[in-house]
């Protein structure tokens, strides 16, 4: 690739060392990891310092050369890879992965958009506090990209999402600007809140460079239960009975269905079944606290025995090991990597009413069903929250491309039927290219307008991650 004019200026800018530009150098950076979409870029930047951000940002203002933002590729709708545009700029935060600040009175850490999420997690634990953001990309997700999108993961259900762990953040404007609200007040009730908007933003407002964090007292003590329901109903009313009588210390109720341990059992070596019969649905529970192992066993037992008395499940397992702990999060967390196995499929990441994801499934089903009659279904989430996961794999012995052929039709009637509940077509994986369509379709024109007229103060020029989002 030749070193054109304002990939030039960027080395002027910044270092010869922070721009790449030669075919095989920028190639790796023009996917997504899921191998959907593929763009072009004239150069990739990866910055050491927020100021190094500031000048490419305003150089790219000046000229109108459209800059795509990327974390560490985890993401799951497109909204980190370029478009095929030849003058995409692909500006990676990579290097920018220090902490500055971890404060264990104020229980805030402070670190940059290039730290790796579970490295934030360690250099928590290793302070005796808890940073409480976990998702199974753990191991490569970056910061920036967790605010970027507004990251969800296993405990929402006791921490929230993203935004609601974040106290300031420090970003780039597009003309250069840099905001400086790296506050870690808890309290700070004057005017809008800026924050607010960029994350979530995927990329195209600015470029956050560093965050505030709320940290948590650690929670060493974890007990982990699999139960084995006949129907998300009674995955709904178990849920009910264990957030009565366990309350906070409920951080994660996941739900899966049967087909998705076949399908871990299959694609996953080392991995068993949680009980000696397969059964329609399981539920698996983490329970956590400061101190008293035996006493958080024995509620977490005391309430299962109730459950199994009450119907509310069919069996059950408890923890008592770590170990034990790791292996049932196991079963939970190798579900997409096995689907990836099996195959193309679509997915579906769709928030609804708790209450009402019974009657979804069901009439979900119902509707996907008519347009595909064979589609295998694979749905789990974040039931505690109202995520769903729901995917769907094209059915045995047909092709490869059979999901690239009719998947708008049956993600068509899927998200008609979120839409119907009053869900949401994005509950944690934001919008990208994937859902960019959807989301126009979905979202009043009023919400639409508002959204574009902040796009268009923040972004004049229109520079940020085009393509995505609006």
């Amino acid at each position: 690739m030749t070193i054109t004019a304002f990939a030039q200026r960027l080395i002027d800018a910044i270092g010869a060392d922070s721009v790449f530009t030669s075919t095989e150098d920028v190639a790796p950076w023009l996917a997504d990891w899921r191998g959907m979409y593929r763009g072009h870029a004239q150069a990739v930047v990866r910055p050491r310092s927020t100021q190094d951000v500031a000048k490419i940002l305003a150089l790219c203002q000046s000229t109108g050369t459209p800059v795509v933002p990327r974390g560490g590729n985890t993401g799951l709708c497109g909204g980190a890879t370029p478009d095929k545009s030849e003058q995409n700029v692909v500006l990676s935060l990579d290097r920018m992965n220090a902490v500055r600040s971890l404060d264990t009175i104020a229980n805030t850490l402070v670190a940059e958009a290039g730290c790796i999420l579970e490295d934030l997690q360690r250099t928590a634990r290793d302070a005796n506090r808890l940073l409480p953001l976990s998702l199974a990309a753990e191991g490569s997700c970056q910061l920036g990209g967790n605010l970027a999108t507004n990251a969800g993961g296993v405990n929402v259900v006791r921490y929230g999402m993203t935004r609601d762990l974040v106290l300031g953040v420090e970003a780039v404007l597009p003309n250069g600007e840099i905001l400086h609200g790296l506050r870690t007040l808890r309290k700070d009730n004057t005017g809008y809140d800026l924050k607010q908007l960029l994350i979530g933003s995927e990329g195209t407002l600015g470029v956050i460079t560093a965050a505030a964090l709320r940290l948590y007292a650690p929670t060493p003590v974890r007990q982990v239960v699999i139960a084995a329901v006949t129907s998300p109903r009674q995955a709904l009313e178990l849920y009910e009975l264990l957030f009565a009588e366990c309350g906070p210390r409920m951080q994660a109720f996941e739900f899966f269905t049967g087909e998705c341990v076949d399908l871990v059992m299959a694609h996953v070596p080392g991995v068993r079944a949680p009980f000696g019969e397969r059964h329609p649905g399981y539920v698996l529970v983490e329970l956590a606290d400061t101190a008293d192992e035996q006493a958080l066993g024995a509620l977490l037992e005391r309430v299962i025995e109730a459950a199994i008395e009450r119907d509310l499940c069919a069996d059950a397992v408890v923890s008592s090991t770590l170990g034990q702990v790791e292996e049932m999060w196991k079963l939970r967390e190798e579900i997409s990597e096995a689907q990836r196995a099996d195959g193309p499929h679509l997915k579906h990441d769709v928030s609804l009413p708790i209450e009402s994801i019974p009657e979804f499934m069901t009439s979900a089903e119902a509707r996907v069903r008519r347009v595909c009659p064979q589609v295998r279904p694979f749905i789990f989430g974040h039931f505690g929250d109202g995520n769903l996961h729901y995917n769907l794999s094209r059915p045995a012995g047909e092709a490869a491309d059979f999901m690239a052929k009719h998947g708008e039709a049956i993600t068509a009637e899927v998200l008609d039927e979120v839409a119907r509940f009053g869900g949401s077509i994005s509950a944690e994986h934001g919008i990208g290219q994937l859902k960019r369509d959807y989301f126009a379709k979905y979202k009043s024109p009023l919400e639409l307008r508002l959204m574009r007229e902040i796009k268009a103060v923040f972004d004049p020029a229109g520079i940020m991650n085009p393509g995505k989002l609006l």
